[in-house]
This record gives structure tokens, C-alpha cells and sequence, in this order.
């Protein structure tokens, strides 16, 4: 029997470029994405009992980082309702170790309850407040300290200049073979909707800031 471990991970690989470069995909992809975003698709998922405000192609992604990069700590800012929180500590807990700190404006007390009486709540620690204010990164900073392995993951107010503010906040604390990782950008290729009041157009998140922090 012939081990094509090696041969089957290079084929999704390239598999994965391919699609990423075909624009007839990209194209009905934003077509599909602006027809069930105006049915909440991102809210109709949950982990773990939780629910996670995820694209589910987006959750895989996420695992896959996590298991294979391994870090110590994951910082999220933008908690919800606390189903991504829940997934990352899940998969620390398979991987036998690890902290997720969540940052949100407002932790609802309901939701608070949700997240700290979750099974994996024992991973998880909660900070309410700004994710730019200088209380806020002092109170993250004390879960980091030392050589932990940190993973950033950007998901609260998607506008250009808050995001552009968290990025430089936190880049520094992820080091070589870690990742930061930039929530929703695709919200620039969503149309304006009444139904969600969050950034839009001009003022959301694009793929042009990360290479303009870059």
C-alpha cells in the first residue's frame, strides 16, 4: 500500500490556489454570499451549544490554524453570544493546553453566564472593555507574560480605523509561526443592508488594510 500522505495534502494545497484564483468562483461566490447574508447566514450556526457568528468554512479554517500552530494563547476581541471563544477553547482542550481571552465592549451578563458555565469555560477569560483602551491590552498582557505562544484573531468593530488601531496594538505580540488574523473582511463586498447596522463600503474592513499595515 502506498503512503500518499505527502501527495494528498500537496494537491489540496494546490487545489486551494486554484480556487482562490478562479474569478468566475469569486464572482458567484460574492453573488451567493449577498443573497444568504440577508437571511443572517453567519447566525445560524453554534458550537457546542453556543452560538458562533461564524461562516462555517470559517470555523474549519480556524481549527485547522490552531491545531496546527499551537498557541498558548488565543486573543479574541469581539465575544457575541461566545460561540467562537467556546471553539477555540475546545480545541486547546484537545490539544491539552492553552488560555482564550475575550475582549468585548459589552458582555452581555446572559451571555457572560452562557460562556463561564460552558464546559470549556475553564479556558476562557473574559474582559469587558475597549480592545484599544490601555486598561484593556494591561489586563491581556498579564495572560501573555513570558515566552507564550500567541494568536490574534480581530473580530469587534469592523471600520478601517479601528481595526487599523487593534493591529498595531497586537501584531507585536505574535511571534514567528503564530497568527493574526483579520475577521470579516468580507464585508466590503456586502452590499448595504438595513437589516444589520455593521460597517459597510468605504468605512468597513478591507483586504487593502492588511497590506497597508504590512
Amino acid at each position: 500500500m502506498i503512503d500518499d500522505r505527502q501527495a494528498f495534502a500537496a494537491s489540496q494545497l494546490e487545489n486551494a490556489e486554484s480556487l482562490a484564483n478562479d474569478q468566475q468562483v469569486q464572482k458567484k461566490n460574492i453573488e451567493l454570499y449577498n443573497l444568504v447574508d440577508k437571511h443572517d447566514y453567519s447566525y445560524l450556526w453554534n458550537w457546542m451549544g453556543v452560538p458562533i457568528i461564524q461562516n462555517p468554512t470559517d470555523i474549519l479554517v480556524m481549527q485547522e490554524i490552531i491545531w496546527k500552530s499551537k498557541p498558548d494563547v488565543i486573543i479574541e476581541t469581539g465575544v457575541a453570544r461566545g460561540g467562537s471563544v467556546v471553539m477555540y477553547a475546545s480545541i486547546l482542550e484537545m490539544l491539552g493546553h492553552g488560555l482564550v481571552v475575550g475582549i468585548d465592549v459589552d458582555i452581555r451578563k446572559h451571555n457572560r453566564d452562557t460562556i463561564e458555565t460552558h464546559l470549556m469555560g475553564k479556558r476562557i477569560k473574559l474582559i469587558e472593555g475597549s480592545s484599544t483602551d490601555k486598561s484593556t491590552l494591561d489586563e491581556v498582557l498579564s495572560y501573555v507574560e513570558g515566552d507564550k505562544k500567541v494568536m490574534v484573531i480581530l473580530d469587534s468593530n469592523h471600520t478601517h480605523e479601528h481595526v487599523l488601531k487593534e493591529l498595531e496594538i497586537y501584531a507585536p505580540l505574535v511571534k514567528r509561526g503564530q497568527y493574526l488574523v483579520v475577521a470579516d473582511t468580507c464585508v466590503e463586498y456586502i452590499e448595504p443592508s438595513l437589516h444589520r447596522g455593521s460597517a459597510r463600503g468605504a468605512e468597513a474592513t478591507t483586504p487593502k488594510l492588511q497590506w497597508m499595515f504590512i
